[in-house]
């Protein structure tokens, strides 16, 4: 039967053979090969079981069949012959079905294969290093027996996938891998698991940051902890050399990433069960929960599938800073729905309403003007919260914290924790609102008795300088005692635009009083009336007619500024300036100049430089009837004192001035009749004599 087989193959040969010198012949052949022929197949499968020798039949078809001279060119002359036996009638004994049935018997002997791609083979034989493998190629391929470590009793005709990686090497050996077969193949699986959804079981490896590493199919894969469980995981150390049930989420082929979760298997269930609760849920409701997560702003519970924020506020009747005070994760507690959303799914909860509320057990008898106790518990820019009992807390303003005008932020007065008492100043239980006060648990400044006698007009004090405005400064004589000193009444001689040029805050200022109104709590105060009013003195020193030294401090088109002695400021016009030589007087230039005119209501001093050696020039006005003099040293110790304080003197000391002043007071009155532009000379040149004589008549008098 097999020397039958033999024939019939090589008669199927020939065949071929000769189709391939005739077209319409080869086009026949070419048909016939793409015809299935499942009946043929399986009557020859039926001859090849039945024969004794099965190897005989396999072997042979295998190699001769491949053999290269099937596809090799036939010589002219044998085509010749072949269609000369054919057309004799050569081969009739076959017919269309005896051909297909080889045709198929052919096909089956032989596995197309392509390199790099996965195929199923048979282990054929194992040697000390090798695994002999058969995937119906012309030849055996040969894997090394190190990539079957993971299998147990491997043996032959044990069925194994391998990979492709030559058909044929230099040495002719066919190129297999068992390693790359799994990759590939585990990537095949991976793929499919994320296109079809499919629920992978993995094993959790070891831990790395931020999550855990599952091997699936061989190819490990990161499961982020946030992906782990619907609650937040704190410990992913449990979990490994652990079995896990994942889904793949995401495939990078780049990187060769895989990103599992087992969070997407729970929350299907956690959905039914959240439908389940938020269906049967009532506000006021009350249900256990486990803390499964702490923030700043409140608690996360977990209430069996859906979970509720128990704020911060809601935890307890008194104050907290953070939950983690009170509560702690993973414990159990009975809360009460306060409200819930059932768009959004959000349900928040409550603990503190468990309670009665602390007013409500608040003493009966407290009312205003009652002393109470307490911790400061809060503290901001307008007030600090003083917590009398857990859950009643009272309102000190920053108004009430000291008599002092001048305490803007309370956390320079009181700081959080402190134990402090304070006296009510209004109470509302249905609001369960309360003002407290700390600076009544002292006597008010203002009433007290001697608060006259301490600050009448005229007394003077030491005050630290509190606040500047553009109006003047306040200065705080003592705690709840504040006075005003106007910007005005900081120098008499010193134009003065802001308090700022004078002194700063937290500087210390003498001061004298000059208005006291208790009952709506004000104090005029006064610097420069510490001393007397130097403009009297200067009243007499400066008249009209009386020649100076001044130095020309700055220029503008009107006229300019100079320098007085004593510190005073003086005005000039510009035609006023002209020198003698016709030049105008320049900045930083000492000239002698006349007074003009002199204003003690207004402190403005008028002189002129031109009006010293011009004839004809303008001159001052007649000077009033001077005011009566208070005694020589009153006189003396102002201008003194303010010569001391500017550390200029131009003109002599203190009693040459007023012995000048009064001879020119005295030789004006008779020579009242004669042009005013030549008093004021010889007032000067008989200054000198006269001054002993004056001074005489002073002492006398």
């Amino acid at each position: 039967m097999a020397e039958d087989k033999k024939d019939e193959l090589q008669d199927v040969e020939n065949t071929e053979a000769q189709a391939a010198e005739t077209p319409e012949e080869t086009k026949a052949v070419e048909a016939a090969e793409e015809t299935p022929a499942e009946e043929a197949k399986k009557e020859v499968a039926e001859e090849v079981k039945a024969e004794p020798a099965k190897e005989e039949v396999k072997a042979p078809v295998a190699k001769e069949v491949k053999a290269p001279e099937v596809q090799a060119p036939i010589a002219e002359p044998e085509v010749d012959i072949w269609d000369t036996a054919v057309d004799d009638g050569f081969g009739e004994e076959y017919s269309d079905k005896d051909r297909k049935k080889m045709e198929a018997l052919y096909e089956a002997t032989l596995n197309q294969i392509t390199e790099k791609e996965v195929m199923a083979g048979t282990v054929v034989g194992i040697t000390d290093r090798d695994v002999i493998i058969n995937i119906g190629f012309k030849s055996d391929g040969l894997v090394a027996l190190s990539e079957f470590r993971d299998v147990e009793d491997l043996k032959p005709g044990d069925a194994v996938e391998v990979y492709v990686e030559e058909q044929e090497n230099a040495n002719g050996q066919l190129v297999l891998s068992r390693r790359k077969a799994k990759i590939v193949k585990a990537w095949e699986n991976i793929q499919k698991g994320l296109d079809e959804d499919m629920v992978i079981n993995g094993m959790v490896k070891r831990r790395t940051k931020g999550g855990l590493i599952v091997d699936i199919f061989g190819v490990e894969a990161f499961l982020p902890g946030s992906q782990i469980d619907v609650k937040p995981i704190r410990d992913f150390d449990v979990f490994v050399g652990k079995k896990m049930e994942v889904k793949v989420v995401k495939i990078n082929y780049a990187n060769d990433n895989v990103v599992v979760s087992h969070k997407v298997l729970i929350e299907k269930d956690i959905e039914k069960q959240k439908a389940v609760i938020l269906e049967n849920l009532e506000k006021g409701q009350v249900l256990e929960g486990v803390i499964k997560n702490m923030t700043n702003f409140g608690v996360f519970i977990d209430l069996g599938g859906v979970d509720g924020l128990l704020h911060i506020t809601d935890i307890s009747w008194g104050r907290i800073n953070h939950p983690e005070e009170v509560l702690s994760l993973d414990a159990k507690v009975n809360v009460v729905v306060l409200d819930f959303d059932d768009d959004k799914k959000r349900i928040s909860l409550g603990m503190k309403q468990l309670t009665a509320h602390p007013w409500d057990s608040l003493d009966k008898d407290m009312t205003v003007g009652s002393k109470v106790k307490g911790k400061i518990v809060n503290v901001a820019d307008y007030g600090a919260f003083l917590e009398i009992i857990p859950g009643v807390e009272g309102l000190i303003h920053v108004s009430e914290m000291s008599w002092s005008q001048h305490l803007r932020n309370p956390q320079d007065f009181i700081s959080v924790g402190d134990q402090l008492e304070a006296v009510v100043l209004t109470i509302d239980r249905d609001d369960r609102k309360m003002s407290l006060g700390i600076k009544q648990l002292t006597e008010d400044p203002w009433t007290k008795q001697d608060v006259l006698t301490n600050y009448a007009v005229g007394t003077k004090h030491t005050g630290i300088v509190r606040n500047l405005t553009n109006f003047g400064l306040f200065i705080e004589l003592e705690e709840g005692i504040d006075g005003l000193v106007h910007v005005s009444d900081l120098s008499w001689t010193k134009k003065i635009k802001h308090p700022s040029e004078f002194v700063k805050v937290g500087d210390e200022l003498e001061v004298v009083v000059m208005e006291l109104d208790v009952d709506n709590r004000r104090l005029a105060l006064s610097h420069k009336h510490l001393e007397e009013n130097p403009w009297d003195t200067f009243e007499t020193v400066f008249t009209r007619g009386s020649v100076h030294k001044c130095t020309v401090i700055s220029k503008n088109d009107r006229g300019g500024l100079l320098e007085l002695p004593y510190g005073l400021e003086g005005q000039v016009t510009t035609k006023n300036l002209q020198k003698e030589d016709g030049s105008q007087a320049n900045e930083g230039e000492t000239l002698d100049f006349k007074v003009m005119e002199f204003s003690k209501d207004e402190k403005r001093i008028v002189l002129s430089h031109t009006s010293t050696w011009k004839e004809g020039a303008e001159q001052p006005a007649p000077a009033a009837a001077p005011a009566p003099k208070k005694g020589k040293s009153s006189k003396g110790n102002t201008l003194n004192k303010i010569n001391q304080e500017t550390e200029k003197s131009t003109l002599g000391d203190l009693e040459a001035l007023s012995a000048l002043k009064d001879k020119m007071e005295s030789a004006a009155k008779p020579a009242a009749a004669k042009p005013a532009k030549k008093a004021a000379p010889k007032a000067e040149e008989k200054a000198p004599e006269a001054e002993g004589s004056e001074e005489e008549s002073k002492d006398s008098e």
